[in-house]
């Protein structure tokens, strides 16, 4: 992990019609794109009692999605963007193929040893270590990051589509033809998947939930697919086609997605634990519409103040997740005696003294403190960001 000082180009905007800037101009609308959705996640992980949360902040209970579902592909899309970007910029540099290659090597092991710290920090008691749960949300990114970027360097937009296709299909056929034991094939449930089946065969005792992990072996396949769809949509936001007809083709192209991905819902449900190839399609056509209109927002009609505080979530986007778990966690460590003597931590004692107390709807106090947490990280990201230093893996 690394720290570095950098500037961040401000493109001038050019007329919609015209031919686009070039394709090594910062993007902006990926930016805010990225912040949003880090600011997204932080949301849903930091409520201030997990007994009262708004629907829409919670995950579907297996089949069907809410917008927290679309928090994880999304990030998974834009790192497909980012990759086409910063190893496509090196590529049209002349860097070597193997300096590349090892520098992938390096930022995914970086990623997935910050995933295992998250996982056991605070690594105490003993049991805690030894049965470390394996799989996280920075372990999946991880590995996409890793098998995305060493199939973008072999490989065409044609050969990123075929890959992409590929993984879905075999995702889905795996799923449906390959029985389970007591379960049979095409078993979709949280007892009875593949999924869950080769988590439990594989990494017994180190995954999330007692049958599968969300994070899991074979379903970490379609994401893989979820992170080759951005860098298509990267692509195509570096061809040579006019600003306006890019925000369009992504607009056009994620609403024939989302359809897809509602009619294989038919045959194979959208599920995020799951990660089905529907969910891939539904999710990456949600992520190609935002993407679109972030475009034509920020990097077309220049509509850019809105945006700050997004901008600057996006340009330290690992640091800030990492940065607000490891504190919550410290939060939950640091214990108080309560008036009525018994033991509270200090996330929980913050939530009630200064909003339970007075906020008598628990759904709206529990959102306060998690908009709260969220504005508390914006601070330090902005000391960061005006100081232009962007702390890398």
């Amino acid at each position: 992990m690394s720290a570095t000082v950098m500037e961040l180009p401000d493109a001038s905007i050019p007329s919609p019609g015209v031919e686009a800037p070039p394709a090594t101009e910062r993007l902006l609308s990926l930016d805010v794109f990225r912040g949003i959705t880090i600011a997204g996640m932080i949301l849903v992980n930091n409520p201030g009692t997990w007994s009262a949360i708004y629907a829409p902040l919670k995950h579907a209970d297996w089949h069907g999605w809410t917008p927290t579902d679309l928090v994880f592909p999304f990030f998974l899309f834009i790192v497909g963007v980012a990759i086409s970007y910063s190893i496509g910029g090196k590529r049209e540099r002349g860097e070597p193929a193997k300096k590349i290659t090892l520098g992938i090597v390096r930022r995914s092991a970086i990623l997935f040893g910050l995933g295992l710290f998250l996982n056991g920090f605070p690594f105490y008691p003993l049991e805690k270590i030894i049965n470390i749960r394996i799989p996280g949300v920075l372990q999946r990114i991880a590995l996409c990051f890793l098998f995305a970027s060493l199939l973008y360097l072999k490989n065409n937009w044609r050969g990123i589509v075929a890959w992409t296709i590929t993984l879905l299909v075999v995702y889905w056929l795996l799923m449906r033809l390959v029985p389970v034991p007591g379960f049979g094939a095409g078993d979709y449930s949280a007892d009875g998947s593949l999924t869950g089946y080769i988590d439990v065969l594989l990494l017994r005792g180190h995954i999330y939930k007692p049958t599968y992990d969300p994070e899991g072996l074979l379903s970490t396949l379609p994401a893989i697919a979820t992170t080759l769809t951005g860098i298509l949509a990267g692509y195509w936001l570096k061809s040579t086609v006019t600003m306006a007809e890019r925000a369009n083709g992504l607009l056009i192209v994620g609403m024939g997605l989302i359809g897809a991905g509602k009619f294989a819902d038919l045959w194979f449900p959208i599920n995020k634990n799951l990660w089905t190839s529907s969910y891939v399609l539904f999710t990456t056509g949600a992520a190609l519409l935002f993407l679109g209109v972030a475009y034509w927002l920020i990097d077309i009609k220049g509509y850019r103040r809105w945006a700050r505080p997004f901008i600057i979530f996006g340009s330290n986007a690992i640091a800030v997740f990492v940065g607000s778990g490891i504190l919550a966690r410290i939060m939950a460590l640091i214990k108080f005696t309560a008036a009525d003597g018994s033991q509270v931590d200090l996330k929980t004692w913050i939530y009630k003294t200064l909003l339970a107390s007075w906020i008598t709807n628990p759904l709206n106090s529990s959102l306060i403190f998690a908009v709260c947490y969220i504005l508390l990280w914006l601070i330090p990201m902005t000391v960061l960001y005006r100081k232009k230093i962007f702390i890398k893996v």
